[in-house]
C-alpha cells in the first residue's frame, strides 16, 4: 500500500491510498490513521479498507481482457430525466460503492441520459474520467437496425460529443443487423481503435454465429455480449438443462450462446435482471411468482439482505462471472443490488429458486 499526498489546500491535505488491486480512494489524514488504527495484522490492506469503509463489490475479469471490473454495472436509461445535480449525486452515491462501471446506449432517452451524465461528470472537477468505465451502444435507428461503417463512426462521434469525453472503453453493437456487411464493421472498429475514440468492443443480443460470423473480420477481441436473463427469463440455462426432453424449456432460441460465452471468454452482461417473461413487469413481490418471492424471503431473512440483492445473487452465483445492470435511478435499490455480490448462495438455495420460478429438472 502507498499513501500519497494529491493536493493541498490551506491546512487540508488530501490524500490517496493506492492498492495492488487497482483501487485508490480519497481520504484526509485523519481519516487514514482512523482507517489504520482499526486494521488488524491479518488479509491484505485493501481487504480491511474495504470491510472499513462498506465497500464489497464483487470483481470479475472482463472478457478475454486482464481488466478487472465490477459485477455489478449501473445501467443509465433510466437517468435522462434526472437534474444535473441529481445525477451528479447518484454517480458519486454508485462510485463510493465501487460501481464505477456506465453503462450506456445512444438511444437511451434519444440521447438524453448520455447528455445528463455528461454535463454532471463535466461540472464536478473531482468526477475523473479515469476512475470510471464508460460504455456505450449502437446500431438502432427508428424503425431499423443500422451496424454500417457510416453510422457507427457517426454514432460514436454523437456519443462522445454528448458525454462531453474523449473516449469510450467499450462500444457494443446493439441489435443484430440483417443488412449488416462484417467488413464494414471491421474498418469502423480499427478506425475507432486507432483514433482513441474507443479502447474495447463487443455485442449485445447476438447468437453464437452472428459473433462467428463477426469475428472472422474484426481483429478485436468481443469481450462482452448483453443478454436478457433473470430467474425466471433464463431460457439459456433451461435449454442447457432439459437436453433431449420435448419440454418448452428444451427449445434452443439462442444457439448455446451461454456455453459459447463461457468457452470464448465473452463476458455475460446480464440486462432486465428481475423481469418477468412476455415484459409483464417484475416478478419480485408479483403473485404471478408467488412461490418463487416465498423463497426469495426466505433467503432474504437468512442472509439479512433484501429480496432484491437476492434476485440478483441468483445471477452473480453463476460460474460464467456474469456481470448485472442495474438499471435503476433509485440509489437504496442500487445499493441493495450491490449487496448481492457478498452472497454466495448454496447449489441448493441456486436450484431452489430456478425451480420456484417454474423450471422442470428432467
Amino acid at each position: 500500500m502507498n499513501i500519497v499526498i494529491m493536493e493541498k489546500n490551506d491546512w487540508n491535505f488530501w490524500c490517496t491510498l493506492f492498492f495492488d488491486t487497482g483501487i485508490y480512494l480519497l481520504f484526509t489524514p485523519q481519516d487514514i490513521l482512523s482507517i489504520i488504527e482499526t486494521w488488524s495484522f491479518s488479509g491484505t490492506a485493501a481487504e480491511k479498507l474495504n470491510k472499513k469503509v462498506g465497500l464489497h463489490m464483487k470483481q470479475i475479469t472482463l472478457g478475454a481482457s486482464t481488466r478487472k471490473v465490477p459485477s455489478v454495472i449501473v445501467g443509465c436509461m433510466r437517468l435522462g430525466e434526472l437534474s444535473t445535480a441529481d445525477m451528479t449525486h447518484y454517480i458519486h452515491t454508485a462510485m463510493e460503492q465501487g460501481a464505477n462501471f456506465f453503462d450506456h446506449a445512444d438511444i437511451y432517452g434519444a440521447g438524453k441520459c448520455e447528455e445528463v451524465f455528461g454535463t454532471a461528470c463535466k461540472a464536478d472537477s473531482s468526477l475523473k474520467r479515469e476512475d470510471m468505465i464508460i460504455q456505450s451502444k449502437c446500431g438502432i435507428r427508428q424503425g431499423l437496425y443500422d451496424l454500417s461503417k457510416e453510422h457507427i463512426l457517426r454514432s460514436v462521434d454523437g456519443i462522445l460529443q454528448r458525454l462531453q469525453m474523449e473516449y469510450l472503453d467499450i462500444l457494443l453493437l446493439h441489435r443484430p443487423d440483417a443488412l449488416m456487411e462484417p467488413e464494414e464493421v471491421a474498418e469502423a472498429f480499427d478506425l475507432l481503435q486507432q483514433s482513441g475514440k474507443v479502447r474495447a468492443f463487443g455485442v449485445s443480443n447476438e447468437k453464437p454465429m452472428q459473433m462467428e460470423l463477426l469475428k472472422k473480420y474484426v481483429k478485436q477481441p468481443l469481450l462482452v455480449n448483453q443478454l436478457q436473463f433473470s430467474i425466471p427469463v433464463s431460457n439459456m440455462v433451461a435449454n442447457g438443462l432439459e437436453v433431449n426432453m420435448e419440454t418448452p424449456g428444451a427449445v434452443d432460441y439462442d444457439g448455446s450462446v451461454l456455453d459459447y460465452c463461457r468457452l470464448h471468454d465473452i463476458t455475460i452482461q446480464a440486462w432486465s435482471p428481475f423481469q418477468m417473461p412476455a415484459w409483464r413487469g417484475v416478478f419480485l413481490g408479483s403473485e404471478d411468482y408467488a412461490e418463487l418471492n416465498g423463497k426469495i424471503k426466505v433467503l432474504a431473512e437468512k442472509y439479512q439482505v433484501s429480496d432484491t440483492a437476492i434476485a440478483a445473487s441468483w445471477i452473480l452465483r453463476h460460474p460464467a462471472n456474469m456481470q448485472i445492470i442495474a438499471g435503476t435511478s433509485n440509489e437504496k435499490r442500487l445499493q441493495e443490488i450491490i449487496a448481492a455480490g457478498d452472497i454466495a448462495l448454496t447449489r441448493e438455495e441456486w436450484y431452489g429458486l430456478y425451480l420456484a420460478a417454474g423450471h422442470p429438472l428432467p
